[in-house]
């Protein structure tokens, strides 16, 4: 056994620590960085990229612009012309049933009664139907549905004129001595069929009318189908109106007139000049109506349109 005291046995010498291959300092210069990375274009949210150019709209019945200077000129020369012409009308066959065939009646003088039917005739077919479609294509100054209502009143307004102007006449060859035939000439049924297509107008633009006020939204396209049915409609009964005046006026000339009409008599004079005015009328009023640069330029809502 060992006798020697306890003694710490010192630690083994370690190896030295190996020190790294240090290399030489290196230095790097600007050319052998690598290039920096593109940097992105950066536009400011005020001022977005412009937009492409959309090409311009086409002029649109409910479009609201700017009419020049010879379109102006035009709408002014055909509503000045279109209203005198209207009145020149009921003007003359007043002057013409007054001066020259003395007056109205009512079944005392068969004769006389018959002066009405011109007279209420073409103030319900042409003066207040006239002005009713005048009235309905160019106005400018009010809402589209006051226009509406006014072109329904001024046809109801021709409705009793009408109705009278029939009675007059029906009645006038009844009670003359010996009583005239009904219903035997071309003026006769070329009346029945503006009648027919009055009626038929009337209906078509109240029942359209009605509905605009009762249902708008839901029948917007309904009532866009008959625009052009409504209008065809009303410039050919126009035109029947005019023809069945001109036919009614000659008829007229050849039972009272005569072989004076031959001699250029003043009754025969103021019969052409109102032969005339209902020809210009007919003219001037359809070309009112379907004269595009004419019509109504003002916005309206959807469910106004008829």
């Amino acid at each position: 056994m060992d006798s020697r005291p306890n003694s710490v046995s010192p630690l083994p010498e370690m190896a030295p620590i190996a020190e790294f291959d240090k290399s030489p300092e290196e230095t790097t210069t600007l050319e052998d960085l690598p290039p920096p990375p593109p940097t992105a274009v950066s536009i400011p949210l005020s001022e977005p990229p412009p937009l492409p150019e959309t090409p311009k709209k086409q002029r649109q019945y409910d479009d609201e612009d700017s009419m020049s200077c010879g379109s102006w000129c035009e709408y002014v020369l055909v509503v000045v012309l279109a209203s005198l012409l209207l009145l020149a009308s009921l003007v003359l066959v007043l002057f013409w049933t007054l001066y020259y065939r003395k007056g109205y009646s009512w079944s005392e003088d068969p004769a006389r009664q018959f002066n009405a039917h011109p007279t209420l005739m073409i103030a319900g077919f042409v003066s207040l139907s006239g002005f009713s479609m005048l009235l309905y294509r160019i106005s400018r100054c009010c809402r589209k549905i006051y226009v509406k209502l006014f072109h329904m009143i001024f046809h109801a307004l021709a409705i009793p004129c009408v109705v009278l102007g029939f009675l007059a006449v029906f009645e006038s060859k009844s009670f003359s001595d010996p009583p005239k035939p009904h219903f035997y000439s071309m003026h006769s049924w070329m009346g029945f069929v503006t009648m027919g297509l009055f009626a038929f107008q009337f209906v078509v633009g109240f029942f359209s009318f009605i509905i605009l006020l009762c249902c708008e939204g839901a029948t917007a396209a309904f009532r866009a189908a008959l625009v052009p049915v409504h209008a065809s409609f009303g410039v050919t009964t126009l035109m029947m109106a005019v023809a069945t005046c001109l036919t009614g006026l000659t008829q007229k000339v050849y039972h009272d007139v005569g072989e004076e009409y031959s001699s250029f008599n003043e009754e025969g004079i103021i019969i052409n000049a109102l032969a005339m005015v209902l020809v210009a009328l007919g003219i001037i009023v359809s070309y009112a109506v379907r004269r595009e640069s004419l019509h109504v330029s003002t916005k309206v809502l959807i469910s106004e349109r008829l």
